[in-house]
């Protein structure tokens, strides 16, 4: 599609002789398309019903990743499936208010993603370097009003695309083709590319370089801010006065809950870093088209290199599920409970082990009913359904401490 692929000026000049796609590049393009669509499509879905589905994965940074999916969607939807038909078909199948609707979606879902994107690396940067002010700004409530307000904004600044996309006729001197262009002279629409350009996506990866650079230096160059309630828990306990043999049992509770909370804040902002820095590669073949294209008398229309452009896009808006699937254990447990695919009543723990594992239990559920911020900060905090069989049978030291009635 010529106005998502590229700022084509110079279309309306002499156009010479059309030539049809080679059928190498008919077969390739929409093979490869195909895949990356239907995969991408069937990803995002199930990130939509984990988080929807599953109650303890329903945390902010989960609500914006669930923002994130359906723009995805969108974009592979509304710009993915009709480059498949003009891959095809060489020409514009959709008629006029096709051109005009996939037009708008097309560009509601790039800018709702970028916006999507923006709003978790600032939610990520107060969760980590503010503490005390995430318990009452990163709240679920608050992230569903900040994702409708982003796709409310999106929606409205892209009606504009209703008024500058329209069909075309392409006249060559064999053949005129029909294609989903402008109505407007390239001196209009130029400048919606480069404020695009600048909003949704030079200043968000600026954002996000500056705020992960911060999000960096608290989390692996200085100690993770103390949680206030662990410091008031402290205080009444020293106060108390708590006998030895607790101050050991609690000490190797706060601990493991420390190293379990610093771990799973650390792999979280690394895999939404990820995102980011994704976003930025895949995008900037297309966009870096666009803006040299800007400045060309006639557009660099290569059909390969568009056709790598549209894989990059695509690839962006179908790859975030294998990330969340690779770095995230919460969402990878999740996807396996979704699809069935955990193995059912063979992972029970021997007879010897039931005991032990109560107390694994017990204590974790303790410690995440007393500790657990209401933002739910800890994206991996280990959790019953978690544990594997070799920390069922191996517990560390700490537990040992439980079991083993050095208190009797």
């Amino acid at each position: 599609m010529d106005n998502f692929t590229a700022a084509a000026p110079g279309l309306n000049d002499t156009l010479g002789l059309w030539t049809d796609y080679s059928l190498q590049y008919k077969v390739i393009s929409s093979v490869l398309l195909l895949v990356i669509c239907a995969l991408g499509f069937v990803g995002n879905v199930m990130v939509v019903l984990v988080v929807l589905t599953t109650k303890h994965m329903r945390t902010p940074t989960n609500c914006y990743l669930v923002s994130l999916a359906v723009a995805d969607l969108m974009v592979l939807t509304a710009a993915g499936l009709p480059t498949i038909t003009d891959s095809i078909f060489g020409s514009w199948v959709f008629g006029h208010y096709g051109c005009l609707c996939i037009t708008y979606f097309q560009y509601l879902g790039i800018n709702a993603s970028s916006c999507s994107i923006t709003a978790f690396t600032i939610e990520r940067y107060i969760a980590i370097c503010h503490p005390i002010k995430a318990q009452f700004l990163c709240t679920l409530s608050r992230a569903k009003k900040i994702i409708l307000f982003v796709w409310a904004f999106t929606s409205l600044y892209c009606v504009m695309w209703f008024y500058l996309s329209d069909i075309q006729l392409l006249v060559y001197d064999n053949v005129t083709i029909i294609a989903c262009g402008y109505r407007v002279p390239r001196k209009f629409y130029l400048p919606v590319y480069f404020f695009d350009f600048g909003v949704f996506f030079v200043l968000p990866l600026l954002l996000s370089a500056v705020l992960y650079g911060l999000i960096a230096r608290i989390l692996f160059l200085n100690p993770l801010p103390s949680d206030p309630k662990d410091k008031k828990k402290k205080k009444k306990k020293k106060k108390d006065g708590p006998s030895g043999a607790d101050t050991k049992r609690t000490s190797c509770k706060d601990s493991r809950h420390s190293s379990s909370t610093a771990t799973s804040r650390r792999q979280v902002t690394k895999m939404l870093a990820v995102v980011v820095i994704l976003f930025a590669a895949l995008w900037m073949p297309y966009r870096t088209l666009v803006v040299v294209n800007s400045f060309l008398d006639r557009a660099y229309l290569d059909s390969w290199f568009l056709l790598f452009c549209r894989v990059c896009i695509y690839l962006n808006s179908a790859v975030n599920p294998v990330i969340y699937n690779a770095m995230s254990q919460k969402f990878r447990a999740a996807f396996r409970k979704i699809c069935r695919c955990g193995r059912k009543g063979s992972d029970k723990p021997a007879a010897y082990s039931v005991a032990l594992t109560y107390s694994v239990v017990k204590d974790t559920s303790m410690v995440e009913s007393a500790d657990h911020f209401t933002t739910e900060l800890e994206e991996l905090t280990v959790t019953d359904e978690l544990l594997s069989d070799q920390k069922m049978m191996f517990p560390d030291p700490c537990v040992y401490e439980k079991v083993d009635f050095s208190d009797a």
